[in-house]
This record gives C-alpha cells, sequence and structure tokens, in this order.
C-alpha cells in the first residue's frame, strides 16, 4: 500500500529533477552517451536481479488475472534485458539534437538569428505494465538532455524499482546527478496525480498504456501533454491485393506480437477479392491461434468465425482477436476507418497504384502504410533508436517519437548594438 503523499516530498523531487535537467542541458554529446554505454553495461551486469524483481511481478499479475497481452507486456527475460541494454547504446550512436539549427539567417539590418533545438527540461512519463518503457524513456531522455518522472504503474513495481536503480546508477557513475532520473511510484496514484498537476515543475507529460489511461491523463493533467493512442488499427485488402501478399501480411500484423500498439486490430477486405483472399488468409490466422471476429459477410465465407458485436469495431484487443469485416468499395474503408480509426497506424495491401495514392492522401493517421506491416510504425524500425511513444496528436509531434521529438527550440538573435526604429 502506497503511503500517505506529504506534497512537500514530492516538490523537493521535482525541484531536483529540474536541477538536474540544466545540468543535461548543458551537457555534451559524450557525457551523455557515457551514461548510456554505463546503463548498457549495468543492465546486462543487473539482469538476473531484474529478472528476479520481473518475476515478482509476474507471479502478482497472474494472481490478479493480468491478460496474456498484459502478462506479454511486463514480462521482462534474459533476451528482452540484453535487448534493452543494446537499444540504449544503440542511441550513442544517435545524432544529438541539442544545439541543432533548425534555420536562421542574417538579417537586412546585420542581425543575425538562429533557431536552436533545445532540451523540453523535465520530462514526465505515466504507463502501465511496461517496464522496457522505464529504460527507453529514460535514455531518449538523457541523451536530449533532458531529466525525467516516472510513474509505472503498481503492475510493474518490483521491475522498475530495480531498473530506477540501474538507471541511477548509470548517471552517477558518469558524474550526473541521480536526480536526473525520479519516481512517483511510491505514492500510487496520488503521485501520478501530483505529476499530472505539476506545472511549472514538469515541462510535459507523456502517458503510454490504454485509451482510458491516456484519457485520464489527458482530462486531469494541468501539464502540457503529448498524447500517445490507443492503436484500433486497420488494414484493408483491396480487390487487386496478391493473395501471399494478404496472407502474410495480415499474420505478421496481427500474430507477431498481438500486445503492442501497432498491431492489428481490424482487417477489411473488398468484396470482389472476399472469396479469393480471406479462405487463405483466415486458414493462417486460425493456425496462429488466433479468434476471428467476422461479419455477417465473412461469415457466410467462414462460418467458423466467431459473431462479432458492434462495438468490436472500436476495440483494441492487443490479443489474439481479430475483428474482420466485409466493404463494398475503397470509399466504405475509408469511412470505415474514419469512424473507428484512433489515428494511430493504417495500411491497405493493393496492386492498384491509384487507390494506394488515394489512401495514403485520404487517410488521417500518425502512419499510412501501402503493402507493408503494421508492425513497421516503430520507432526503432523508422531508425530513430528507442522510441518515447507514438503521438497520435498533431500539435508538437506525430508519429514515432524519438531523440528530436523530445527537444523544443530557441531563438538566438545577435546584434551590434542595434535598435528597433
Amino acid at each position: 500500500m502506497a503511503p500517505e503523499l506529504d506534497p512537500s516530498v514530492l516538490d523537493i523531487r521535482f525541484a531536483a529533477a529540474k536541477a538536474a535537467s540544466r545540468r543535461l542541458a548543458t551537457a555534451t554529446s559524450d557525457e551523455k552517451d557515457a551514461v548510456l554505454r554505463a546503463l548498457g553495461a549495468g543492465l546486462r551486469e543487473q539482469g538476473a536481479a531484474v529478472i528476479a524483481a520481473n518475476e515478482q511481478d509476474l507471479a502478482a499479475g497472474r494472481a490478479n488475472g493480468l491478460s496474456d497481452g498484459l502478462l506479454d507486456r511486463l514480462r521482462l527475460d534474459e533476451r528482452r534485458v540484453e535487448a534493452l541494454a543494446t537499444a540504449a547504446e544503440d542511441i550513442v550512436d544517435l545524432p544529438d539534437p541539442v544545439g541543432e539549427v533548425v534555420r536562421g539567417s542574417t538579417l537586412p539590418n546585420g542581425i543575425r538569428i538562429e533557431q536552436l533545438r533545445v532540451p523540453l527540461g523535465v520530462v514526465g512519463a505515466i504507463y502501465e505494465a511496461r517496464p522496457n518503457v522505464t529504460v527507453d524513456i529514460a535514455a531518449l531522455a538523457i541523451k536530449s538532455g533532458n531529466a525525467v518522472v516516472l510513474r509505472g504503474g503498481s503492475a510493474a513495481e518490483h521491475s522498475n524499482r530495480a531498473l530506477l536503480g540501474v538507471l541511477r546508477g548509470a548517471l552517477e557513475a558518469a558524474g550526473f546527478p541521480a536526480d536526473a532520473v525520479q519516481t512517483v511510484d511510491d505514492f500510487g496514484r496520488d503521485g501520478a496525480r501530483a505529476l499530472m498537476q505539476a506545472r511549472g515543475h514538469v515541462d510535459v507529460l507523456i502517458p503510454r498504456g490504454s485509451a482510458g489511461l491516456i484519457r485520464a491523463v489527458v482530462e486531469e493533467a494541468t501539464v502540457p501533454v503529448i498524447e500517445t493512442g490507443a492503436g484500433v488499427v486497420h488494414m484493408f485488402l483491396d480487390a487487386s491485393a496478391r493473395e501471399d501478399w494478404a496472407v502474410e501480411l495480415v499474420h505478421n500484423a496481427k500474430v507477431q506480437r498481438p500486445s503492442v500498439c501497432n498491431a492489428l486490430e481490424t482487417l477489411l477486405v473488398h468484396r470482389d477479392a472476399a472469396e479469393r483472399l480471406l479462405p487463405a488468409v483466415v486458414d493462417r490466422l486460425v493456425e496462429a491461434g488466433v479468434t476471428v471476429h467476422g461479419d455477417e459477410r465473412v461469415r457466410a465465407i467462414r462460418p467458423d468465425a466467431t459473431p462479432i458485436e458492434p462495438d468490436e469495431w472500436a476495440t483494441e484487443h492487443l490479443s489474439l482477436d481479430l475483428s474482420v469485416g466485409i466493404v463494398d468499395s475503397l470509399d466504405d474503408a475509408l469511412e470505415h476507418i474514419r469512424r473507428y480509426s484512433t489515428k494511430h497506424t493504417e495500411a491497405i495491401v493493393t496492386a492498384d497504384v491509384e487507390n494506394a495514392e488515394r489512401f495514403l492522401a485520404e487517410v488521417d493517421a500518425a502512419a499510412v502504410l501501402v503493402n507493408a506491416s503494421t508492425r513497421f510504425t516503430d520507432g526503432a524500425e523508422f531508425g530513430f533508436g528507442a522510441e518515447v511513444g507514438i503521438s497520435t496528436q498533431k500539435l508538437h509531434a506525430r508519429g514515432p517519437m524519438g531523440l528530436p521529438e523530445l527537444t523544443s527550440t530557441k531563438w538566438l538573435v545577435r546584434g551590434r548594438g542595434h535598435v528597433r526604429g
């Protein structure tokens, strides 16, 4: 049970994070990279302890009835810890955005102006049952010169505590204040609420998790929020779609890792291709353990499909469940997507160039794909290294958020005694 919240304790933590952010903001790339190398080494050295802590969370999750999808997100094994270490080290090789000149010029009067990338300051993050996010967000924050305050949720309590120790140790080993990485987990929901209300201490807040969590943060926060969205992700099989592509793309998008936000949740099939494509597509899915929830037209072709409920079109399953419907045209597919999309990732499988270009132009989402699995909407796949999240909003950042998305800009103006006339 979380202790009673003492506001002064969190004020001290937030102030310490702000002070640490000033140290990071002026750090060189080499200095920040030293932290990331120490983090990679620390994760390997303390991997067994991290996994043991994670086992405690998994046991509690199973006892509390967490879904298979959430348990998968929560799980850390030797391979995943190594992946976290490698991802932290890979960020070393990424360009440091801080100090990059976005644009600049010399005005006719001789004044020089430059717009530079600068750190955001203190980044808050609220997320659920995802201990990998603890490392991903902290590593990206450090490289981009930001401090971070984390709320990782009770489901990953032991895992996050172990990872926090590795992170703070890496900072100290490289000569930085450990307070550049803070947590409010020990105060439970009160800590999360305090983080959302920490205007003046925290510069931006990034929620990652269920639609309910994201909605609660957006509605309750007084700190500016970058909204990362739930993924009701669609794929449309056009009338011209190749069968081999359709089978492989649908299978990969749904099955490769069903518990993540870029996994396929709704498959739409053009009526002229349904009898040609659905048997092979569904056979491959069923072999992989997928439960197909189909509308009446789908069940006319595949009577073994589970009848779909109306609210399932808006459902992010995060499991081996897939909503499948037949539509009469590309226009109908576009209208369905407009109605139910969470503006995360949408895809079309087609051999028709005109339809592909229409889909790219008309679908309003952070990522729109043609003839590719939706699983490619990912910071690592896009070459950004680890990601903070996938923003589904339109201000500041959209899509996978890497290092540049954790910066703002400021203008530098250099004059020589200039006054405005």
